[in-house]
């Protein structure tokens, strides 16, 4: 199956909303055009640390699948610092800024075409959503504290007097020695 170029400037922008939900700053996409025999949009998507790294790329993935649009190759699945999803038409990287600096990836997309894709956003209501629940956390009654129930008076038994035992050896020590009489 080929894509067209609007399809995969679809799946580019998609890919560029589902990291920027998941707070990968910055967000680039870029229209490689004749550039390049790959692919033809590349998406750009730095984060902080390993673990945002995963939940970006769990989230692309997941977006992406909605729309009925399956990863072809992934790379890079053990790394901590950067991992590559191709989708036909759209390579998604996913970095951390350590991986940004060394590799310079400002100079290797610097030639390319950026795309906006914030303007392709759809309006969401999540403010909405989001007041809705202030008003039933409002609505909440709250919690009644009820008394702890009192306990009775417990009697303590006397402590007990243990004996003091002597070491074997010195009970040795004493049966072996004879009496005295005077």
């Amino acid at each position: 199956m080929t894509l067209s170029k609007n399809d995969s400037k679809k799946i580019a922008v998609t890919a560029a909303l589902a990291g920027d939900s998941k707070k990968a700053s910055p967000v680039g996409v870029f229209d490689l055009g004749a550039r390049s025999s790959l692919a033809d949009f590349a998406v750009l998507l730095a984060v902080e640390s390993a673990p945002q790294l995963e939940a970006v790329e769990e989230e692309v993935l997941v977006r992406l699948k909605q729309d009925g649009i399956y990863c072809l190759y992934k790379d890079g699945m053990r790394s901590k610092n950067w991992k590559v999803l191709d989708y036909g038409g759209v390579l998604v990287h996913i970095f951390d800024g350590k991986a940004a600096e060394f590799y310079s990836i400002e100079q290797l997309y610097g030639e390319c075409k950026p795309v906006q894709w914030q303007a392709n956003a759809p309006v969401a209501k999540k403010p909405a959503a989001k007041k809705a629940v202030a008003k039933k956390a409002a609505q909440k009654k709250p919690a009644v504290r009820k008394p702890a129930a009192k306990k009775g008076a417990v009697k303590k038994s006397p402590a007990k007097k243990t004996s003091v035992k002597k070491p074997a050896a010195k009970k040795a020590a004493r049966a072996k020695k004879p009496s005295r009489k005077k």
